[in-house]
């Protein structure tokens, strides 16, 4: 219920007390509760209306389709590229494996440390600082 815990509305709850003060505190629970109460039946006459003017096809529909978390861009468009079917199970795919080059910087670098001895200072380039 928005984030809040039962810590933080106890703490609401004795500030509320200090700040209203015990004349004023159960007129404004007593507002709270009809507030609560008129949210409550507004969103069940809200429900009953919409399965009203739907009539049996409210019963048919699966809400958690239409849940606005279940949206996700990606899927929509690879499932609607693609001729594949959408629930099949994915294939794992192959990938080749590249020829090491041995003549890459990186491994020229790795062969001259070890070739440096254990006092020999590492190469220094001028140029590159």
């Amino acid at each position: 219920m928005f984030g809040l815990t039962f810590e933080k509305l106890l703490i609401i709850g004795v500030i509320a007390v200090f700040l209203l003060g015990p004349e004023r505190l159960p007129l404004y629970a007593a507002k709270l509760g009809q507030l609560v109460r008129s949210l409550r039946d507004m969103a069940n006459g809200a429900k009953s209306r919409v399965k009203d003017e739907m009539g049996s096809e409210f019963d048919d529909v699966d809400w958690r389709k239409l849940d606005p978390r279940q949206y996700d861009p990606r899927r929509i468009i690879r499932e609607a590229l693609s001729d594949v079917d959408p629930f099949a199970q994915p294939q794992r795919p192959v990938v080749a494996r590249a020829a090491v080059n041995q003549d890459s910087a990186y491994l020229q670098r790795k062969r001259q440390r070890e070739a440096l001895g254990a006092g020999e200072p590492a190469p220094f380039d001028s140029e590159a600082t």
